[in-house]
């Protein structure tokens, strides 16, 4: 016969709350180190080419108030 039985090291309530949540990466912390930072430089225009956008990207930006109006 087969065991049906679980023996899982975190609760089975998978509607964890936000306490929950961040106990949870609280724990998980100490195991991902974070990237060094990455400083970008704006990049000249005369550079960048060979890019094309699809034209329902386009409009699509371009009807978004942030982008185009």
């Amino acid at each position: 016969m087969t065991n049906l039985k679980l023996h899982a090291s975190a609760p089975a309530d998978l509607d964890g709350d936000l306490a929950s949540l961040r106990g949870d990466c609280a724990r998980m912390a100490p195991r991902w180190a974070a990237p060094e930072k990455i400083t970008s430089r704006p990049v000249s225009p005369s550079l960048i080419h060979g890019v094309t956008v699809p034209a329902k990207s386009a409009r699509l930006l371009e009807a978004m108030p942030d982008y185009g109006n």
